[in-house]
């Protein structure tokens, strides 16, 4: 079986290489981003970026879930991000 296979895929290959080409650039194309590792880092980030920024808020003490500064442990972590 793995012999037929092989000797299509040459026979292919000797009489149309530039399809033979296109079908494995294609086939890179939409194989090689999900295991990229840019596509991984990617995603980190997105989950970690707010996706509407909040309206800054005067801290006059009386509000204790809002962070008074934007690097407080209540925000979120992107020590992996400065780690890279």
């Amino acid at each position: 079986m793995a012999a037929s296979i092989a000797a299509y895929l040459k026979n292919t290959w000797v009489q149309y290489p530039m399809l033979v080409a296109s079908f494995i650039i294609t086939g890179l194309f939409i194989i090689l981003p999900p295991i990229s590792p840019s596509t991984k880092y990617a995603i980190m980030t997105n989950k970690a970026t707010p996706y509407n920024y909040p309206v800054p808020v005067r801290d006059d003490g009386n509000i204790p879930d809002v962070p008074s500064h934007p690097q407080d442990p209540k925000g979120p972590c992107l020590e992996w991000l400065k780690n890279l």
